[in-house]
């Protein structure tokens, strides 16, 4: 009996106990082992950066270098082989491209000689004439260093020596210290070629540069335009949403409607000759089928769920108490948005600094060329990883810290003595536990990022082939596929934050705790939370809406510059990104809510011993919608019954 006694009681043991929610109760590090080896792989990238100091000519970088190994505005060393090397170049600190509104790229190197220059040519220059007076006056030779100002217009062979006529008037960048050409047309040219020798970088630069004043000042329009939108999200009201709706709507149908009359106007003008006219009323007969789609899309939903209104107010006016409670979270994405500005440039230095790693080279001429070192190319691919995977942690971070101020103010017992600083107090619960569970989180999206980068360039790499159409397909679906994938490891990601603030434990038993409590309690709201969300993006389509008309009226009275569909495009893309970066905080909140919720639910009755953490106001609005839902499902049994009466014989 004894044996048998002991027996049941260790087949008791190995069962296991289902984990009870403890909120805010306990607390311990999490997932110390991939905080360990985010360090490590963070070691790499501080070598790779002291290695591209080290190595990498930051000097030519800053400053610029002409053709003969001279850096701009320093005393340089002279080159072997290299006999216009080695010059004082203390009073030239401007760097000036010979043929810059001819730039081209031969053997991985320009074509164009470079030189060190005193001051950047402000007028065209159209003879060299003008190019000689311009020395004379300024004191800035154009020509190469071992011709004399004087025999610009003496000896036959000068054109050969001197800038292409004619001279493009330019300024110099404010930073790195480039004559950059002030025409549109050879602006274009001159950075697509630098950055990189493509024709569809030509239009965009040259749209851009055309139009330069349109897309600042449509971008400045999007940022109002977002805070105007968070703000009404912030004392949102039922007229709100009803006139918010209707404004949608009519933005829908309006630009809608101005597409299909520009490519109307664009194909019915007999006056149209040049090639950007062309292209614009392509791009507006695209532009014009994708609005109509997606307007007939959100159409449907906007009348399907409008039933939902109401409780969607109120839900949202449930989220505003929420974040009233810590009102700084509504600034949260401007801090984020600020580091990951500063990283960005930090990658983006490093990254050009590996790229000036080389060892000097004389070639044909006397000019000098850098060669880069064996080994530079992996350390691209690490940096790459490494600008990702911190990329995804700096937001995971936000995530961790609005979901941890979330549910610092939910699980407070009394409601009318909130919580100090809880906003701080999340940085320091993020900090202090669970940094190694954000960078696992941050981790699963980049293994998912990477291979869909690397489909895309496969993608454009066969289409540019004109490879077979089956292939491109494969590669498209599988592209396809990974962007699903990635949206569902955000979603999963965001709920295993929030279970981790809330439990304290580490990301994979957070993401199935989620998993198992969402579906348990899934019948309560979750379609009023997804129509929330649905209210948000609609916000997010309102800004964009208004972006794009503002930027169609204004582009159209320049169709014949450059081709301005593209900007409008890329002003449409930052718009969406500006609306989804304010108005994130509300999403972010809205789910940690919905979460807590749940919790709340399995862990208390509303009894006197277990009282529901949430305020009365909340769980009024919980029991109308359980009545809602209760009321729905009453219906639909009540029709089944119905027919199975009907059918049934007699």
């Amino acid at each position: 009996m004894q044996c048998l006694g002991a027996e049941h009681l260790d087949s008791a043991e190995r069962i296991p106990t289902q984990r009870q929610w403890r909120p805010q109760i306990y607390r311990k590090c999490t997932d110390t082992a991939w905080l360990f080896l985010f360090f490590l792989f963070w070691t790499g990238l501080v070598f790779i950066m002291g290695y591209s100091v080290a190595a990498g000519a930051t000097g030519r970088l800053l400053f610029g270098y002409d053709s003969f190994g001279n850096v701009c505005g320093k005393k340089n060393s002279p080159v072997e082989g290299a006999p216009l090397s080695g010059q004082d170049m203390t009073q030239k600190k401007h760097v000036f491209f010979m043929n810059s509104c001819n730039l081209e790229v031969k053997d991985v190197r320009l074509s164009s000689t470079v030189l060190c220059v005193s001051s950047c040519p402000e007028e065209q220059l159209d003879t060299l004439e003008e190019v000689q007076l311009f020395a004379n006056t300024s004191g800035s030779f154009l020509c190469v260093y071992n011709l004399n100002s004087f025999n610009y217009t003496q000896i036959p062979n000068a054109d050969l020596l001197c800038p292409r006529l004619p001279v493009p008037p330019s300024k110099s960048f404010p930073l790195f210290n480039r004559c950059i050409p002030q025409t549109p047309e050879c602006y274009s040219l001159f950075a697509s070629v630098l950055i990189n020798d493509v024709d569809s970088l030509h239009r965009i630069l040259s749209g851009i540069m055309s139009g330069r004043d349109t897309v600042l000042g449509l971008c400045i329009l999007a940022f109002a335009l977002s805070l105007a939108m968070m703000f009404t999200f912030r004392f949102i009201t039922t007229l709100l949403v009803h006139i918010f709706i209707a404004l949608i709507v009519l933005g829908l149908l309006f630009v809608c409607g101005v597409l299909w009359w520009l490519y109307y106007d664009y194909a019915n003008d007999l006056s149209i000759e040049l090639d950007t006219e062309r292209e614009n009323m392509k791009c507006l007969l695209g532009f014009a089928i994708v609005s109509t789609v997606i307007t007939a899309v959100l159409l449907i939903l906007i009348y399907v769920l409008r039933k939902r209104i109401k409780l969607t107010v109120e839900l949202l006016q449930v989220t505003n108490k929420a974040i009233s409670s810590s009102p700084f979270l509504l600034f949260q994405p401007l801090w984020t948005f600020a580091i990951l500005i500063f990283f960005w440039v930090l990658w983006v230095a490093v990254l050009l600094s590996l790229g000036t790693a080389g060892a000097a080279q004389v070639i044909e001429g006397g000019q000098v060329e850098y060669k880069p070192l064996s080994g530079i190319r992996y350390m691209w691919w690490y940096h790459l990883i490494g600008l990702i995977w911190t990329s995804e942690f700096i937001l995971a971070c936000q995530q961790m810290t609005v979901a941890g101020t979330v549910v610092t103010c939910y699980f407070n017992r009394n409601k009318s003595d909130p919580p100090d600083r809880p906003i701080l107090s999340s940085l320091s619960i993020l900090f202090c536990y669970h940094q190694g569970t954000v960078v696992k989180g941050s981790f699963l999206i980049t293994v998912v990022r990477i291979p869909r980068a690397v489909l895309m360039y496969v993608y454009n790499t066969l289409k540019q082939k004109q490879d077979s159409a089956l292939s491109r397909c494969v590669s498209q679906c599988c592209c396809c596929c990974f962007w699903c994938l990635d949206k569902c490891f955000r979603h999963l990601n965001q709920n295993a934050y929030t279970t981790t603030a809330i439990n304290g434990t580490d990301f994979c038993t957070s993401a199935k705790d989620a998993l198992k409590l969402l579906s348990k309690n899934s019948s309560h709201f979750a379609s009023v939370n997804c129509f929330g969300d649905f209210i948000i993006f609609l916000g997010k389509v309102l800004v964009v809406c208004f972006t794009v008309f503002g930027g169609l009226m204004a582009f159209n009275y320049h169709r014949v510059l450059q081709v301005w569909a593209i900007p409008l495009l890329l002003v449409a893309f930052f718009a969406y990104l500006v609306a989804h970066s304010f108005l994130s905080v509300f999403e972010t909140v809205l789910d940690a809510l919905f979460l807590c919720f749940a919790v709340d639910l399995e862990t208390n009755d509303g009894s006197s011993e277990k009282p529901y953490f949430m305020d009365q106001e909340f769980l009024n609005f919980v029991k109308r919608i359980n009545k809602l839902n209760t009321r729905a499902q009453r219906n639909k049994n009540s029709l089944t019954s119905e027919e199975g009466t009907e059918l049934r014989p007699l």
